[in-house]
């Protein structure tokens, strides 16, 4: 039966007989081969019914002792109940006396009233009349509400080894032999994926210790430690949640050799998070699951196309009801603990839509907030996107009924200063339609589960965090009408464009640039193609304007301004280059690359044989860019390369006076027609493609590639 506690004994059997000698779990400073495991669940069974255990919290750090236990636990069909280390004393005690608990197995047993026994592992207590379990519950996993009790999540033995044996058949191809625990062990998804998986395979857990993986305490992650961790114990697996992901690779932006496959999940994981992790070739792969599924219930497959949290695993059914609510049956769980049992089919209270057959997530619906000009927003979506930049941890964003959507920023470091909070924020701000973009913030101090506003898995709770910060968050500001303002057509190019220009901003070289991280050679041959498509320029302003029909003269007049401010900057450029300590000459004569021929040639294309106004496509991404990112990362690369002010000229002007001529841009846009809208917002798409794959040939050819694949992946 698939998923059953017979077949997943039988599996480990077969590897003990198998492979005998191989490790089956690794701590860092223990190892247990295949051979010796039954003997070591033997002895703990045993001690267990010594004990009289019946219902049984597993307070340990990851580790070689965490696991033996909880799969004793689980052999004997015994209750487990795992307790997050960041458990509060009032939650432990709440955990306990709900669920009935007559044995702890860790430290802080005393204070909650478990005595000592002949065995210094296990405490026990005295439970008169337990509360009664659903039947066939061998599990419960406490999930961080939104108030301070957590609530128990009752699980039956077949439901997390049926969720272990359809991860095991995605990654099976993949010869997984290490997978490294990075989240604590008592959150389902590591218990599952990080032991019960690997297991499943015949391959290796690896357990250290939370400190030694980087965690500090409840509210601090040391990305180098972790890193340093992933290098010793070299995994071809690895479990993130998003905050997670972001630490490492802004560390580390190419990954571990040995990575074969990290699965992402826990949270929402913002689009250009994704793309940077997969520029540097981090093998990542969005899923969605939750606790009262066991765990997950889709991810994206290698080898496929990433689409949304991707495919129902095959023990999965998934369905929309009619208000789009994902509605999930399959290794669900028996019910709450203390309430009725549960329906065949959960309601998640996530919303989502099918992209062919990937699921792809909306929100939450009780999330969902709708502003005071009637847009519908989903804030985990705006808190991704704020999140995805090196300079901020944590985000949380309101926005219910009012004229302005609002932020609360934690800064990635202490030494982060607001002048930096405030250019990260621009800069997800212009991925972003006006509707959704951040209008106030203020910075706070981390999320976290030792301050109850951060559950184990990384989610944000909502309801204290509003708590909080309620005076700040929810103070009444003067209301707009009411009603439902249309977007205008210049709102209508960013929303159309969101998911190109997200693309563009997460090229590492951008990023990198932000944090004063690129080389005098990387940016020597950044204004070298620059060089290449700012002297068109010009050229195709006035090839534009000659072909623009009658009725958008007004257009030209505008033109006419553009070229005279534009005039003459691609000699700002090598000017540049010579200050930079480059040769301007030969910059000037190199060959483009092709990313940056093929973006002019497409412009000019379009100008010629299209619809001419079509060029703004190429003002909206090369203004837009230099809005959001050309001041920050002049200022970064002066610092981080000693260079004099004549060396960032181009980039300091531009970032200065492509603010100005946005506003200008905006007013053009809003007086579009439809079809003359739809031509700009195709050649947007298509040079945000190109520019970014630009700047990735930029990196790959100062690392020694070809710039060429970069291209050819900007056009898949």
């Amino acid at each position: 039966m698939p998923g059953s506690l017979e077949a997943f004994l039988a599996r480990l059997a077969h590897h003990a007989a198998e492979h005998p000698d191989r490790p089956a779990l690794d701590d860092g400073h223990r190892r247990l081969r295949y051979g010796e495991l039954s003997a070591a669940l033997d002895d703990r069974c045993r001690r267990l019914a010594r004990s009289g255990a019946r219902r049984v919290a597993l307070a340990l750090d990851n580790g070689l002792e965490w696991a033996l236990w909880d799969l004793a636990l689980l052999r004997d069909a015994r209750v487990a109940v795992p307790v997050p280390a960041f458990f509060s004393d009032a939650q432990r005690r709440h955990l306990v006396a709900s669920a009935g608990l007559d044995a702890w197995i860790g430290p802080g047993a005393e204070a909650l009233d478990f005595s000592a026994t002949q065995d210094p592992a296990i405490a026990t207590r005295r439970v008169a009349s337990p509360l009664a379990l659903h039947d066939g519950t061998t599990r419960i996993t406490f999930t961080s509400g939104s108030s301070g009790a957590p609530k128990g999540v009752c699980l039956d033995a077949i439901a997390p080894l049926m969720v272990a044996e359809s991860l095991a058949a995605v990654v099976e191809p993949l010869s997984i032999e290490r997978h490294l625990a990075m989240l604590p062990l008592a959150t389902l998804l590591e218990n599952i994926g990080g032991l019960y998986v690997p297991l499943w395979l015949g391959a290796t857990a690896c357990l250290p210790a939370v400190a030694e993986l980087g965690w500090q305490g409840g509210s601090g992650f040391d990305p180098r430690r972790a890193l340093a961790a992933i290098e010793a114990f070299r995994p071809h697996s690895l479990i993130l949640v998003p905050q997670l992901l972001q630490a490492l690779v802004a560390a580390r932006p190419m990954p571990p050799e040995s990575l074969r496959f990290v699965a992402v999940g826990g949270a929402r994981v913002a689009t250009a998070l994704l793309a940077r992790a997969q520029a540097g070739g981090w093998p990542v792969f969005e899923g969605y699951g939750l606790s009262e599924c066991a765990s997950v219930v889709c991810l994206n497959r290698p080898g496929e196309a990433a689409r949304g949290v991707g495919r129902p695993l095959p023990h999965a059914r998934v369905r929309l009801a009619a208000d789009g609510e994902v509605q999930i049956r399959g290794a669900t769980m028996l019910g709450y603990l203390g309430e009725p049992a549960a329906g065949d089919w959960h309601p998640s209270g996530d919303l989502g839509h099918w992209q062919g057959e990937a699921l792809a997530l909306d929100g939450r619906r009780r999330e969902v907030f709708i502003t005071a000009y009637g847009r519908n927003v989903d804030p985990q979506w705006v808190e991704s996107e704020l999140c995805a930049r090196p300079a901020i941890a944590q985000a949380l964003v309101v926005g219910e009924a009012l004229p302005g959507n609002r932020a609360l920023i934690v800064p990635a470091a202490p030494d982060v200063d607001d002048a930096r909070l405030a250019a990260a924020i621009a800069t997800a701000n212009a991925g972003l339609p006006d509707y959704a973009r951040v209008q106030e913030w203020r910075r706070c101090a981390p999320f976290t589960p030792d301050n109850h506003q951060l559950t184990a898995n990384g989610r944000l709770r909502r309801d204290a965090i509003h708590g909080r910060y309620r005076d700040w968050l929810f103070a009444s500001r003067p209301h707009p009408p009411q009603g439902v303002t249309p977007m205008t057509p210049y709102q209508q190019l960013q929303e159309a464009t969101r998911a190109e220009r997200d693309w563009l901003l997460a090229t590492p070289l951008l990023t990198r640039a932000l944090t004063g991280e690129v080389s005098r050679t990387e940016y020597l041959a950044f204004l070298g193609q620059a060089y290449h498509h700012v002297r068109f320029t010009v050229p195709l302003m006035m090839a534009c304007g000659a072909r623009l029909p009658d009725r958008l003269g007004w257009l030209r007049d505008a033109l006419v301004e553009y070229i005279e401010e534009e005039h003459g900057h691609e000699q700002w450029i090598l000017d540049d280059i010579r200050a930079a300590g480059g040769d301007a000459e030969v910059a000037a004569t190199r060959a483009a690359d092709p990313a940056t021929r093929l973006m002019v040639a497409a412009v000019r294309d379009e100008i010629t044989h299209g619809n001419p106004v079509g060029f703004f496509g190429m003002v909206q991404v090369l203004e837009g860019t230099s809005t959001a990112l050309a001041t920050q990362a002049a200022e970064r690369l002066q610092a981080s390369l000693g260079l004099p002010d004549d060396a960032v000229r181009y980039l300091s002007s531009h970032g200065c006076l492509d603010i100005g001529h946005l506003a200008f841009f905006e007013g053009l846009v809003n007086r579009l027609e439809a079809d003359d809208l739809a031509a700009v917002i195709d050649t947007a798409r298509m040079v945000y493609r190109l520019y970014g794959a630009m700047f990735r040939g930029v990196e790959v050819r100062c690392a020694g590639g070809s710039a060429t694949r970069e291209l050819s992946d900007a056009l898949a």
